[in-house]
């Protein structure tokens, strides 16, 4: 719906298209709230060079937005690549000490995977002559591919793998995720919500948008082998949340953990999984988003992440740590709040599908209660000892009112998730109904 189409490159056949559907629009709207959130979480901590700051949050957003509701392959690597750029100078101007180490190997881990997609997407216009998405999804719907074979494989199983890597770098899957806790861990706050909240989303708005519906005998011919990966993500990466000492990097690893269980879902291909893995990555754009504000809140007050600098803040910041506990709660998924049904679902598609995959990506939600409790303990009870916390202030109205549409939409989604499901019911049906997994 809301299409928007102009002749752009006649010699090419691509034409400028825009559109939504129940899958796109979600995300839409969720990347046009969190940059307006961007912009009041950095009011007070950017300092230096804030036009240009600024002016990266905007470009940002035209890029997840232009991501989102592109309806041409063509479009879609435009917008796909214009996101690296805002990020890496986040990363490299406004980041920690490390910045220009994290920031290098986030563009050249994305400039990997973005060769790989290129590749794929020429050799798909040359074979059917058009960049338009739903002309694309026909054909892969029809099993029209005549590509040319590459080392031995079918045309549509080199593109489906070449498409798949750059998907996964960006979601990020095992074991393409080492760019990702650098880039967390040096990013300013607004860096780290964009980069977790929407960023990652790439990735698994990559696979439903192309993987499953462009390439379906090839999704089910690697089905096996992307669940061994989802897994993977799931347990060890939450193994390794718990060993972290930086609250940034715990946060970053969970959310490897947490988009495990999206492609895990994905893949299973039926409504009850898919709808999962969006509402999953939704609820985790809000989540994570919330998670890497709370940190931003006491960075900007003592300026560190170590767990270990802080204890008992709950006697100096009662509001803050009700919110804290709400989002880690959220992240754990407990029912009643917006973590819970994306995962809940995931978990009844995948047990329809494969019954160990979801035995094993359960121990995954033992794992996320772990360490996040972990973590909040450690953060936010036990004795107020250390001198720097004595005269620590709570939250603002200001840090209050950009946390309150957060709030607001993991309880909603908790409690009451049919309006977003209701969303991409018919989106996602007539894609499942498609692939005829």
């Amino acid at each position: 719906q809301f299409v928007d189409s102009a002749q752009w490159i006649p010699m090419w056949n691509i034409n400028y298209q825009l559109g939504v559907d129940g899958i796109s629009l979600p995300f839409v709207l969720l990347a046009a709230l969190l940059s307006v959130l961007c912009v009041g979480a950095s009011w007070t901590s950017i300092r230096t060079r804030e036009r240009e700051f600024y002016a990266a949050i905007l470009l940002a957003e035209t890029a997840m937005i232009g991501l989102f509701a592109a309806a041409n392959l063509f479009l879609f690597y435009i917008f796909w690549e214009l996101m690296v750029v805002p990020m890496f100078l986040l990363i490299g101007i406004w980041g920690g000490p490390k910045r220009e180490y994290a920031a290098i190997k986030f563009f050249l881990y994305t400039l990997a995977g973005s060769v790989l997609m290129l590749i794929a997407l020429i050799v798909m216009y040359l074979d059917k002559g058009t960049f338009s998405i739903p002309e694309m999804m026909a054909i892969g719907n029809a099993g029209a591919w005549t590509g040319p074979d590459l080392l031995g494989m079918s045309f549509t199983t080199w593109a489906f793998w070449f498409l798949f890597v750059g998907f996964a770098i960006k979601i990020p899957i095992f074991p393409f995720h080492t760019w990702l806790p650098d880039a967390h861990v040096e990013a300013p706050t607004a860096g780290s919500v964009i980069l977790a909240a929407v960023l990652l989303k790439f990735g698994g708005y990559g696979l439903l948008r192309f993987s499953l519906p462009m390439f379906p005998e090839a999704s089910v011919m690697f089905t096996p082998l992307i669940y061994t990966l989802s897994i993977i993500a799931v347990i060890y990466t939450s193994l390794v949340a718990l060993a972290q000492e930086d609250m940034k990097k715990l946060i970053a690893y969970s959310s490897v953990a947490h988009m495990g269980f999206v492609t895990m879902g994905a893949f299973a291909a039926n409504i009850q999984a898919v709808e999962g893995a969006i509402i999953q990555m939704l609820s985790h754009g809000v989540v994570s988003a919330a998670l890497f504000l709370i940190v931003g809140v006491v960075y900007d007050r003592i300026h560190s992440r170590d767990i270990s600098a802080y204890g008992g803040l709950v006697h100096r910041m009662p509001a803050y740590s009700l919110i804290f506990m709400l989002f880690m709660l959220a992240s754990v998924g407990l029912p009643g709040t917006a973590g819970f049904v994306g995962e809940f679902l995931i978990l009844v598609g995948a047990f329809k599908a494969n019954t160990w995959v979801a035995a094993l990506a359960a121990t995954g939600l033992i794992l996320g209660a772990a360490y996040m409790l972990y973590l909040y303990r450690r953060v936010i009870f036990g004795s107020l000892t250390k001198d720097s916390l004595a005269a620590i202030k709570d939250m603002s109205l200001r840090e209050v009112a950009i946390f309150a549409p957060l709030i607001v939409l993991v309880i909603l989604m908790g409690v009451y998730p049919a309006p977003f499901l209701d969303i991409m019911h018919v989106s996602v049906a007539n894609m499942i109904t498609n692939i005829e997994f």
